[in-house]
């Protein structure tokens, strides 16, 4: 069942796939009203939602010529979305200026309350949260009820599954639940009463699923995430108070925004185009100028933003992995290309040294261990190598000996990519490596090279100790999946099973 809902999941993007859920929860919402089940008349919600679209695509394009920024429509259609799922649609009289004003204080919060060009809280939630200090309109979060609670459940699970933060929304559901108890306890209401309100009546599930995760306002690594979501999820229910002062949803997140933004990386960058080089079958390295010295560790990822016209499904944003090494000037991205690709890689194939692309959101925990004696396997299929050339070549570059072994699975030989690093860290630093050919017809003609994919077996031979060692897999999803259950009943801990991730948004 995960399989088919993985396949269909990962043919779009991530802000895609969030944009069509909350497309959806708009009709859910029209519809439920039209039968009576929500107290709101059908043609209200249709209003809101088209001023708050207009309004803030509008707002959001005036901001980005001042500013000179490249801007993607999915970004404030989502805020719009949001917006009109949490603000009570009721387009009338004064109502009308406080959606103008809500959507104005969403795209202005993200060019204006940017340090470093990096963003501190979520838009919509700042947006709320001023409208509620200056004109005093608040959000009510009409989404977070019964009637809608099966829909938010159905897409929020999807969402949660396909950027894998599945420890974070967990942590912050733990976190809501144990509060709610607490404070029903200390105030001697009903617990069952409450909690029964936190899961049919509350913001809960759409804060945690839509507004928690959010990639720009929470922390880059699975730790710093588990900390965040704890937080906001301990001042999400409404008993939470400091003296005469009451938490709400939006304020609970942007206090978790807060220290998120005081534990993350602050990287944006603006990397220029150097070249373009062939490095295996389908695959090229795109090597750039950053613009500037930024610390990264050897194995994490950016977000990369490439605006381009007929946008496809798949959006306008990628996330790749760093081929390049801190050790190097230049950071470089490798890129397989497939027959009938995606516009965002055809853009890119096009790109030049005057290409507008952003970087940013440095994140991943896909990283090397702090201990340099810990023995390592490094399993790769594909593409799934850049994280392991980036390790390989700082290993190589500090002349730091690490007891590692590599695995690394192609087509064919032409389809290797990076070998001339993995031959300098052996010739230097003692790191073997093993080429798996899955093309049963591929002629063999370099050392340390064997037929068909990566087994059981051939862990064995070529790793004895295989059980003293952390194993980290990076590839398709489907080998990721494949090798890990190959490691786990072998007896490796999965403790000692690490895996590359990237978070659907590409």
């Amino acid at each position: 069942m995960f399989k088919a809902i993985d396949k269909l999941i990962d043919r779009v993007t991530m802000y895609r796939l969030l944009l069509y859920y909350l497309i959806a929860l708009i009709v859910c919402a029209i519809v439920l009203s039209a039968f009576g089940d929500l107290h709101y008349k059908p043609v209200y919600v249709a209003v809101s939602v088209t001023i708050l679209v207009i309004a803030c695509w509008t707002i959001n394009k005036i901001f980005a010529y001042i500013f000179n920024a490249p801007t993607n429509p999915e970004s404030s259609l989502i805020s719009a979305l949001i917006l009109a799922l949490i603000i009570t649609p009721n387009p009338t009289g004064y109502n009308i200026l406080f959606l103008l004003a809500a959507s104005g204080l969403a795209m202005a919060s993200k060019y204006l309350l940017t340090i470093k060009n990096k963003h501190i809280f979520n838009p919509v939630a700042i947006a709320v949260v001023l409208t509620a200090l200056g004109p005093r309109q608040t959000a009510s979060w009409w989404v977070g009820t019964a009637p809608m609670l099966p829909f938010v459940l159905i897409g929020g699970l999807l969402i949660m599954r396909k950027i894998r933060r599945e420890k974070m929304v967990i942590s912050f559901l733990i976190a809501t639940t144990g509060s709610t108890i607490f404070y029903s306890v200390i105030s001697k209401v009903s617990v069952f009463s409450s909690l029964h309100d936190m899961v049919l009546s509350s913001a809960t599930f759409f804060l945690g699923f839509v507004m928690l995760t959010e990639p720009l306002t929470s922390p880059p690594t699975a730790k710093k995430q588990t900390v965040y979501a704890a937080i906001v999820g301990l001042l999400l229910p409404p008993q939470v108070h400091v003296l005469n002062f009451y938490t709400t949803p939006e304020i609970a997140l942007i206090i978790g925004n807060a220290f998120s933004y005081l534990v993350s990386p602050k990287t944006k960058l603006f990397p220029v185009l150097k070249q373009k080089i062939k490095i295996a079958t389908d695959t090229a390295d795109f090597i750039f100028n950053p613009g500037r010295k930024f610390a990264y560790e050897p194995g994490q990822y950016l977000e990369w933003t490439l605006m381009h016209p007929k946008t496809d499904s798949r959006g306008s944003r990628r996330y790749f992995t760093l081929a390049s090494s801190p050790t190097e000037p230049d950071i470089r991205i490798g890129v397989k290309f497939y027959e009938g690709g995606s516009s965002f890689k055809k853009a890119l194939v096009d790109a030049d040294e005057n290409t507008r692309i952003v970087a940013s959101q440095l994140t991943g925990d896909f990283t090397l261990p702090k201990n340099q004696s810990q023995k390592l396997v490094f399993i790769a299929g594909g593409i799934g190598i850049t994280p392991f050339r980036s390790m390989t070549k700082y290993l190589v570059d500090k002349n730091e000996k690490r007891p590692v072994m590599l695995l690394y699975s192609a087509r064919n030989e032409q389809a290797i990519a990076y070998k001339e690093i993995f031959e300098a860290a052996r010739i230097k630093l003692g790191i073997k490596t093993i080429y798996t050919l899955t093309d049963n017809h591929a002629p063999i003609t370099g050392p340390n090279t064997v037929a068909g994919p990566i087994t059981a077996d051939l862990i064995k031979q070529a790793v004895p100790d295989y059980l003293d060692r952390t194993f980290y897999l990076s590839g398709t999803h489907q080998m990721v999946v494949a090798i890990k259950d190959i490691v786990s009943e072998l007896g490796v801990s999965s403790s000692n099973i690490k895996t590359d991730f990237f978070p659907g948004y590409a």
